[in-house]
């Protein structure tokens, strides 16, 4: 098995002891959870809705930096502050995952890391 770190400007640098992506044995592409923090300002979007949009935009950098897109999303975790979230979240996230989604679970929880409101990752094949 191969494993090749994923590191790119177009989404924020990792905040902790983590990469932002991992492309493993050259078919996966692993992609670490991603809040809706915008990667030049590194500051959080303002609601729900234009997090997970953020969020969203992150993940497809990250993916492109492993030779994917978010068509070749097989699996997505999302995580929010407030489950009752889930309808704006969903509105979004229907956006970029509608004709042919991948296989998605969605909890919420309580505290998110720096104070985020939803946070994303996924699994991709190349």
């Amino acid at each position: 098995m191969s494993k090749q770190i994923l590191k790119t400007d177009g989404a924020p640098a990792a905040i902790g002891p983590y990469s932002q992506g991992i492309l493993a044995s050259g078919s996966f592409v692993f992609v670490s959870g991603q809040l809706g923090i915008d990667p030049q300002t590194k500051t959080l979007a303002e609601g729900v809705e234009a997090q997970t949009e953020r969020a969203i935009l992150n993940i497809k950098a990250i993916l492109e930096a492993g030779g994917a897109t978010l068509e070749q999303v097989v699996k997505v975790t999302v995580l929010l502050h407030n489950i009752s979230d889930f309808a704006a979240m969903n509105g979004v996230y229907q956006r970029y995952f509608g004709e042919n989604p991948p296989a998605r679970a969605a909890f919420g929880g309580n505290d998110l890391p720096l104070g985020g409101l939803v946070e994303i990752e996924c699994i991709a094949v190349v």
